[in-house]
């Protein structure tokens, strides 16, 4: 049904608390797959004034020193700042990560090398055609302004002197007819130094920063007539885990779709693929991501359920939301026929072993070119086989 709407999706930099947290999680687990591919890991971390607190559940032969990957992670997120209490070299770390549970790790490894998943749960993948990146316009515009902000961080006079790496984004776009119009309101809070006027930091996100955003978004007749909000409650000079308590997994929605759809409960950074958290969301992002990009419908989303120790999923729903080129029942069943979507089909024909996942823990797990990031959930190879469905 065409409708006319206000629709709003938020980013958070690399500094923002919560994703350093992330970083954390997704370096440690990064060691642990480098060394043992096939190692068990869930990895939790809280961040707050010069502390960082790891816990979590490890099954691995890897020898993994954590302290050493904490510390330089935080530095090259850009907490090596004099004068900000959240320092690399001189935070508090306390590691409190133990053995996996036999009782959990019984129901993952199975016989014949099947894998039962890893925790009951259900995940959603999206994908719409509204950018090139089959991403939620919002969602996108929201991660770039944050990528070039830390961009210019490193390499403008300004930005490198007086701003620092906790920020937020958040854009609102007018919607007629379900077609985006014009961007309504654009929101930046970024960190700043204590020696840097207010107005000018406004002055220079609205002269610096804004112009490179609008160029590189290739969307320019979007930003006729906006209105922009810096740092809006006054100055933000403490900021990062000084400001604010960061915790593994709390940014679920900025991780996924930015709103535009469902999400399942669980977080992704942190856990190794037999999460089926994780996998599971990856490969139903990679099944509505082909589904769109084949023309089988404009937006598509996917719905995967499973039990722990179970390795078929429960159930697999598809929504188009009255966009599909043939009812949503057809490309449901040819899923189930065509697609094994167990932990260890995913695992394998996306090669979830051997993904960097630091990377997904900043500006979203989903559309991103997969030759720039090896996520193999972004490859389009399933496109000929859904464009098939048309022709039936």
């Amino acid at each position: 049904m065409s409708r006319n709407y206000l629709f709003t999706s938020e980013s958070v930099s690399k500094g923002h608390p919560d994703k350093v947290a992330d970083q954390i999680s997704d370096a440690i687990l990064d060691e642990y797959l480098k060394q043992d591919n096939n190692s068990k890991v869930a990895c939790e971390v809280l961040v707050t004034t010069n502390f960082v607190l790891i816990s979590g559940e490890i099954n691995s032969r890897a020898k993994v020193e954590v302290e050493n990957i904490v510390r330089k992670t935080i530095k090259e997120i850009g907490y090596d700042i004099e004068g900000i209490n959240f320092h690399y070299d001189t935070c508090e770390i306390i590691n409190k990560l133990h053995q996996q549970s036999p009782d959990i790790n019984q129901g993952v490894d199975l016989k014949d090398g099947q894998i039962g998943a890893g925790d009951q749960g259900i995940m959603f993948g999206y994908a719409n055609n509204e950018t090139e990146n089959y991403m939620p316009l919002t969602l996108e515009l929201s991660n770039l302004i944050l990528k070039e902000l830390e961009t210019l961080r490193k390499e403008d006079n300004f930005a490198m002197n007086h701003l620092r790496p906790d920020a937020k984004s958040q854009v609102s776009i007018n919607y007629e007819n379900n077609k985006a119009q014009s961007i309504d309101t654009i929101l930046i809070s970024t960190q700043h130094s204590d020696n840097v006027e207010l107005n000018d930091v406004r002055d220079w996100v609205k002269n610096t920063l804004i112009p490179i955003v609008i160029n590189k978004s290739k969307k320019e007749d979007l930003f006729n007539d906006y209105k922009l909000l810096v740092n809006p409650t006054g100055k933000f000079v403490v900021g990062g885990p000084d400001g604010d308590t960061g915790l593994t997994g709390r940014k679920i929605v900025v991780d996924q779709y930015g709103g535009r759809c469902p999400v399942g409960g669980g977080a992704f950074s942190g856990k190794d693929p037999s999460k089926v958290d994780r996998s599971a969301a990856y490969v139903s992002r990679w099944l509505a991501k082909n589904i769109v990009a084949s023309g089988l419908a404009n937006e598509c989303l996917i719905q995967l359920s499973y039990a722990i120790g179970v390795p078929e999923p429960i159930s697999v729903y598809v929504e188009t939301y009255n966009t599909g080129k043939v009812e949503d029942q057809i490309t449901e069943q040819y899923i189930k026929d065509n697609i094994s979507l167990t932990p260890k089909s995913i695992i394998d024909r996306l090669n979830l072993r051997n993904v960097e996942y630091l990377p997904t823990a900043s500006y979203g797990h989903f559309g991103r070119k997969s030759t720039e990031t090896k996520f193999t959930w972004e490859e389009l190879n399933l496109v000929e086989n859904f464009k098939k469905l048309m022709n039936k």
